[in-house]
């Protein structure tokens, strides 16, 4: 599946959390990534981003779809972070 995670954390999580996002996903902006991912996968970044989280104050917020090409995306000014899927 393909996801677009966003999330919104406390000034003292945020590095933790974006380490742990950049393991799973592709980096694009701040606190914003994307990229294919297996529900497994997802299963297990989300059970450990709990663990950082303080589920009182910091937010995290998926949407998912079956593949990349069923969205269509539309940057305007400058892409943070270009992905490229070059193998």
């Amino acid at each position: 599946m393909y996801v677009i995670l966003v999330y919104d954390i406390s000034e003292r999580r945020v590095v933790k959390m974006l380490k742990l996002c950049r393991q799973y996903l592709n980096w694009i902006q701040n606190s914003v990534f994307e990229g294919e991912i297996s529900e497994v996968k997802l299963k297990e970044l989300l059970q450990k981003a709990k663990i950082i989280m303080d589920p009182e104050t910091d937010s995290l917020i998926i949407f998912k779809s079956r593949h990349e090409r069923w969205l269509e995306k539309q940057v305007i000014g400058k892409e943070k972070n270009d992905v490229d899927n070059f193998i």
